[in-house]
């Protein structure tokens, strides 16, 4: 069992804000560029039901990034609170990503705003649509921002330590750390993914529910084509990331993947248990694998877990959570790839229901796979919460009222997500998108009953 400590009680109540705080985010990332591309094929195809998707995504997202935006706050705000020491040593140095995200959040918002606001205000509607831009690179620019402050506390950079004082601070350097390139790309590309797998879900929910029709079946073909193509991108920045690792933070990728001796010809460990002698059974193992996957050599030689000492190395329980993650990103680009495909050559389309149900799970499943893939990034990077300058322990507060802030802290989280369920059923449910769409769009009522005649 373990104590409830300071140093117990902060992590939990960080990794509980981070936890609730990283959908909203994923969704505040991705969604913007899945709102872009339906309108701009809805202008460039005179077609409704794209600008119509595009309308009611904004609607929805605007409820989301309120939410992100009390989460976020809490983030900063915990920063302060409960890792006052990490803060004191390293806030001058995070402090130009910090202030830049916040920026990069207003950017956004201002022209949201406008985006919102200005519908049908256009004679011609590519100008709404150049609105949507702002908005996506706003989104990009947030991720970058925070995700350097990441990157950072992986592979601290960009100053001196004198006596345990940080001096001769370089922001610039800081931000663009040796870790930014490959986290900035997973982050941005599995946002992308996990947003778009979120909106397949619901076009595919609806179709299997009977209540969907031409708008909703577009929608799962732009959703589904967008998953797929994110998903290729997202196993992209994974390789990429596992050859960072490989070389910047060989104990992490060495735990993740319980890789316990260094060796050339390394094979990569799927699942699994171990046991007492820390011996991996009941695994898979793909010969060399892992050599590949860190260097791109099948016989290239792969850092052990012996390497680092016993009291540096990270949890090896990280194993599942990285195999989770990547299992689940498969998936998702299997999945994707097979509906395309029958799609286009078998024509089963939206009849196929085994695929459907199978695309409705990777909504859920791919917002699992984020929370999986942040768990790894952070309890891979223990004990440090700056990476060989300061321990998680030595990072926390020592206030008495850590416990206090964990309860009250759960149920703002509480009445966040009760709020937004609440208020995004209330704005749908009552409003379907086919009563919406003849509403609007009453040519296309005019065509049905064409089409009926």
């Amino acid at each position: 069992m373990f104590e409830l400590d300071n140093v117990m009680l902060s992590r939990m109540l960080t990794s509980m804000t981070l936890i609730f705080h990283i959908i909203f985010a994923a969704i505040g990332v991705g969604v913007p560029i899945m709102i872009s591309v339906a309108e701009f094929i809805g202008i460039k195809k005179k077609d409704p039901h794209y600008t119509l998707l595009a309308r009611r995504w904004t609607r929805g997202f605007t409820i989301t990034v309120a939410v992100g935006v009390v989460t976020g706050t809490a983030i900063g705000l915990q920063l302060s609170l409960i890792w006052p020491s990490f803060m004191q040593l390293a806030g001058n140095v995070i402090a130009l990503p910090l202030f830049m995200e916040t920026f990069a959040f207003f950017f956004e918002a201002i022209f949201l705003g406008a985006y919102l606001y200005t519908w049908d205000r256009f004679k011609n509607p590519i100008y709404h649509w150049l609105l949507s831009i702002p908005v996506v690179l706003g989104a990009m620019m947030s991720a970058f921002f925070i995700t350097t402050v990441n990157s950072f506390m992986n592979t601290p950079a960009g100053f001196d330590m004198e006596d345990g004082v940080i001096t001769s601070v370089n922001p610039l350097q800081a931000m663009f750390n040796p870790a930014t390139p490959t986290k900035v790309f997973h982050v941005i590309t599995s946002s992308y993914l996990t947003s778009a797998a979120i909106l397949a879900a619901i076009a595919a929910i609806f179709i299997l529910l009977k209540k969907g029709g031409a708008y909703h079946k577009k929608a799962l073909k732009l959703t589904v084509t967008a998953t797929f193509l994110f998903a290729i991108l997202t196993a992209i920045a994974g390789d990429l990331s596992a050859k960072f690792l490989a070389e910047e933070q060989p104990e992490k990728l060495a735990a993740g993947e319980w890789h316990f001796e260094t060796e050339r010809g390394a094979d990569l460990v799927v699942f699994g248990t171990l046991n007492e002698n820390n011996e991996v059974e009941n695994a898979i193992r793909i010969p060399n694998a892992l050599s590949f996957l860190a260097y791109g050599d099948f016989n290239a030689e792969v850092q052990g877990l012996e390497e680092t000492p016993e009291d540096e190395r990270p949890p090896l329980w990280i194993h599942y959570m990285f195999d989770l993650m990547v299992s689940i990103g498969f998936y998702l680009l299997g999945l994707s790839l097979l509906f395309l495909i029958f799609w286009k050559v078998k024509r089963l389309r939206e009849d196929n229901r085994f695929l459907l149900w199978g695309i409705a799970a990777g909504g859920p499943l791919a917002m699992l796979a984020t929370e999986f893939g942040w768990i790894y990034a952070e309890v891979g990077r223990q004990p440090w919460i700056m990476r060989g300058f300061m321990t998680v322990e030595e990072g926390a507060t020592t206030s008495p009222y850590v416990g206090w802030m964990f309860i009250l802290f759960f149920l703002l989280y509480a009445v966040l997500a009760t709020g937004c369920i609440v208020v995004l059923r209330k704005m749908f449910k009552n409003n379907p998108a086919e009563l919406e769409l003849e509403h609007r769009y009453p040519q296309v009522a005019a065509t049905k009953e064409d089409d009926k005649s």
